[in-house]
C-alpha cells in the first residue's frame, strides 16, 4: 500500500526496517537470554520460576524502551540523512519512523511475550493473535493511508499509526492470555536478580552480535542507496517478498530454539540435537519450495508492490538470485537459533560478524567502487549466505555446543 503512495515512501519504509534491526539489538539483551532460560525452566517443569523471570524482563523492557523512543523520535531525520537517502526519502522516512519510535514500548513488550511463550512451548496462541493483528494492520493501512470511512488520507504517517495500533492490540491479547492460570506462563511479580544476571550473561554476546550485524546491514543498504532510489526501493521490495520464504524459516528457528532449550533443561542432549536437525530439514523443504516460486514468478510478485518499471526490474533480479539461496538460508536460520537456544551465543557472534563483514559488506563496497552493477551486489550477498550456512552446519554437527552452561 505504501508503494502506491510513491517510490520514495516505499524506500523510506524499507529503510526504517533496517533501523528497527538496530533497535532489535536492545531487545536481544533480554529476548535471547530469556528464551534460553525460560525454555530450560520449562524443560525442568519450573513454571513459577519462568513466570517470575517473564515479569522481571517485562519491567526491564519497559525501562529500556523509554530511552530508545526518545532517541528514535528526535533522531529519525538524522538517521536517514547519514544513510545517504535522497531529500524526499529523508522527509518521508522521518515522518514514518518518528511515529514508530513513539510506540517502541508496545513493540518491546510484544516481542518479549511472543518469544517467551514460544520458548515455553505455546506458539498456537501467538498464531491466532498475530493473524488477527495482521488483518487489523492491513485494514487500518487501507483506512489511514488512503483515507476511507471518514478518515483523512495520511499517507506514510497512516502506515505508522496502523502498525502501532496493531501492536497495542497484541499486548492486550497477550495480557488476557497470561492472566489465565492454565497458560504456559503467567506474570508472577517476583524479581530474581540472579536470573536476570543469567539472562544478561547469555544476552550480551547475542546483542553484540545483533549490533554488529545490524551495522553491517546498514552499511550494506547504504551501498545500495548510492546506486539510486529505484535500486534501493527494488531491494526493499524484494526483501519483503522474500519474507514469504523467511516465515517458515523463522517458524522452525523458533521451534528449534525452544525444543533444544527444553530438552537440554531435561538433560536429554541426544533429543536436543535431533530437534534442531528435524526443524532444519522441514525448513529446507518449505524455503526451497518458496525459492522456486521466487525464481519462476519474480515480476508477478513485485507487481503487487509497485508499478515503477525500474523498481520492478531491480526487485525481480533480486528475487531470482535469492531464490537460489533459500536452502542455505534455512540452515542459517535454524542452526543459529538452535545454538542460541542452547546459550551458545558467543559462537553465533563470531560466525555472523566474520561472515557479514568479510564476505558481504567489504566485497560489496569494492564492487560498487569498481563500477559493478547492482546485480553483482546481490550475487555477493548470496555467496555470503552460502558460506555462513556451511559454517553453521559444521559447528552444529560437532555437537560441542550441547555442553554450554546457562
Amino acid at each position: 500500500m505504501v508503494g502506491m503512495v510513491s517510490v520514495q515512501a516505499l524506500a523510506a519504509v524499507g529503510m526504517s526496517m533496517q533501523f528497527m534491526m538496530v533497535i532489535n539489538v536492545f531487545m536481544t539483551l533480554y529476548v535471547v537470554g530469556g528464551n534460553a532460560l525460560i525454555s530450560r525452566f520449562t524443560g525442568q517443569r519450573r513454571k513459577r520460576r519462568a513466570s517470575s523471570l517473564l515479569f522481571s524482563l517485562g519491567i526491564f523492557a519497559l525501562f529500556l524502551s523509554v530511552f530508545i523512543s526518545f532517541g528514535g523520535y528526535y533522531g529519525s531525520e538524522f538517521i536517514y540523512e547519514i544513510m545517504g537517502a535522497e531529500d524526499e526519502v529523508v522527509h518521508q522516512g522521518s515522518l514514518y519512523f518518528g511515529i514508530l519510535a513513539c510506540g517502541i514500548s508496545v513493540i518491546f513488550i510484544d516481542t518479549l511475550l511472543y518469544n517467551a511463550l514460544s520458548a515455553a512451548g505455546d506458539t498456537k496462541s501467538s498464531l491466532y493473535i498475530k493473524l488477527f493483528s495482521a488483518a487489523l494492520n492491513a485494514f487500518l493501512n487501507y483506512v489511514l493511508i488512503f483515507g476511507h470511512y471518514g478518515f483523512e488520507a495520511m499517507g506514510i504517517e497512516g502506515a505508522a499509526y496502523a502498525t502501532i495500533i496493531a501492536y497495542t492490540f497484541n499486548i492486550l491479547a497477550y495480557s488476557l492470555l497470561i492472566k489465565n492460570p492454565h497458560a504456559k506462563l503467567n506474570f508472577l511479580p517476583i524479581i530474581r536478580i540472579k536470573d536476570l544476571v543469567r539472562v544478561w550473561h547469555v544476552g550480551w554476546s547475542a546483542a553484540l552480535e545483533r549490533g554488529i550485524s545490524s551495522l553491517s546491514f546498514l552499511v550494506f543498504v547504504a551501498i545500495i542507496a548510492y546506486y539510486g532510489t529505484a535500486e534501493l526501493a527494488g531491494y526493499q521490495v524484494g526483501l519483503r517478498i522474500e519474507g514469504i520464504a523467511f516465515m517458515p524459516g523463522f517458524g522452525f528457528a523458533i521451534a528449534a530454539m525452544a525444543l533444544v532449550g527444553q530438552n537440554l533443561g531435561a538433560k536429554d542432549k541426544k533429543k536436543a540435537y535431533a530437534m534442531g536437525v528435524i526443524s532444519g530439514r522441514i525448513a529446507y523443504i518449505f524455503m526451497g519450495g518458496v525459492g522456486v516460486l521466487l525464481i519462476m514468478f519474480p515480476e508477478f510478485l513485485v507487481s503487487f508492490f509497485t508499478k515503477d518499471a525500474e523498481t520492478i526490474k531491480v526487485a525481480s533480479y533480486y528475487l531470482i538470485l535469492v531464490g537460489l539461496a533459500q536452502i542455505p538460508l534455512a540452515v542459517n536460520f535454524v542452526y543459529s537459533a538452535a545454538l542460541r537456544g542452547a546459550g551458545a551465543t558467543k559462537t553465533t557472534l563470531y560466525i555472523n560478524v566474520a561472515s557479514l563483514w568479510f564476505f558481504r559488506v567489504i566485497p560489496s563496497y569494492f564492487a560498487y567502487k569498481w563500477g559493478f552493477g547492482i546485480i553483482a551486489i546481490f550475487i555477493i550477498m548470496n555467496i555470503e549466505t552460502l558460506i555462513k550456512g556451511v559454517l553453521y552446519w559444521y559447528i552444529y554437527s560437532k555437537k560441542d555446543w550441547l555442553d554450554t552452561k546457562v
